[in-house]
């Protein structure tokens, strides 16, 4: 049984692979702080630390208590719209806070992590999918802090031995089918958890931020992984290092596109009506269109066939976690 440590493991996708490890039979650890986490979340079966990954001293305890075989760092902070307006903030949480903690595990000598970064290093291009050798070109404070750190690891690795895995997460929706896990968001700037929350009577309408993109609608374009087949990645990836070891980069997507408009489409065939929406300006820092080329994930990984790979699905999911969270109490 490996003993895996999981930052951020109170928050939207830390919570469904925490789920999935323990289904697995793995030791599981989370550290979370909470400032965007929920407790409630945590699966009961993992041991749960309420701290800062930054704390170093606390930290030091937690690593020389517990003698982790792997971590999944998935602490940090995701929004765009939040990064404009508080870069520092997201350099810090994102970047320096890592930096703090990735050091204090490899002098605990834990040198194989999984990182989940994001398809936003990419930034805007006239490319229609995005492999993992493209240009990096990060276009706001968000996805700069996370690329600082991917750039920190390779480094670190040459320097130190490490061994790493870093996932770039296209945009993650949906909800774990037995509804132990979902999207809890009190600003979502997540179109399907927006949408969600129109369908659900919890907001009137969906304000489509720009509709004069280069696009087949006007409307950018995201390509949508469910939650729990990103977690599956997730595992895929610690047995690649397990057996393997040897650091990799990864796209996590399907490898196909769909507009805001489409996306509210395919949502008013599921509840049978239409979902209002107004169009209202661009926001600064989105890219007009960032698909996955994952080939490369499906080379490595030739066995791996994703159980959700549907929009509708990742929307029925979606639904019906809203309606759960209408009579689900969250602090």
């Amino acid at each position: 049984m490996k003993n895996i440590l999981v930052t951020g493991g109170a928050g939207y996708i830390g919570s469904h692979l925490v789920n999935l490890l323990i289904d697995k039979d793995y030791k599981v650890t989370v550290i979370d702080n909470l400032v965007t986490g929920y407790k409630k979340l945590v699966n009961k079966k993992a041991k749960f630390y309420n701290y800062d990954i930054a704390d170093k001293k606390i930290i030091n305890v937690i690593l020389k208590k517990n003698k982790f075989d792997f971590v999944i760092h998935l602490a940090g902070l995701i929004r765009v719209d939040e990064s404009i307006k508080k870069p520092k903030k997201y350099n810090d949480y994102n970047y320096v806070k890592s930096k703090i903690f990735l050091n204090n595990c490899i002098n605990h000598n834990i040198k194989k992590i999984i990182f989940s970064s994001t398809a936003t290093v990419y930034g805007n291009s006239k490319k229609k999918i995005f492999s993992e050798n493209n240009r990096l070109n990060p276009i706001n404070p968000y996805s700069k802090s996370k690329l600082k750190f991917e750039n920190y690891i390779i480094n670190q690795s040459k320097k130190k031995n490490i061994k790493y895995i870093i996932l770039r997460y296209f945009n993650v929706a949906g909800a774990d089918q037995k509804l132990r896990s979902g999207l809890i968001s009190k600003y979502p700037t997540h179109l399907i958890k927006i949408v969600s929350e129109v369908a659900v009577g919890k907001r009137k309408k969906i304000i489509i931020n720009g509709n004069d993109y280069n696009t087949i609608d006007g409307t950018t374009i995201r390509d949508y992984i469910h939650v729990s087949d990103l977690a599956e990645m997730h595992i895929l990836a610690l047995k690649y290092l397990i057996k393997k070891n040897q650091s990799n980069i990864f796209n996590c997507g399907y490898g196909k596109g769909y507009s805001v408009k489409e996306i509210i489409n395919n949502y008013n065939t599921i509840i049978k009506k239409k979902i209002f929406y107004t169009i209202g300006p661009r926001r600064f820092g989105d890219s007009e269109r960032l698909v996955a080329n994952n080939n490369k994930f499906k080379k490595y990984f030739s066995n791996w066939k994703p159980k959700f790979n549907n929009i509708k699905k990742i929307l029925e999911t979606s639904l019906k976690w809203e309606k759960k969270l209408l009579n689900l109490k969250i602090n």
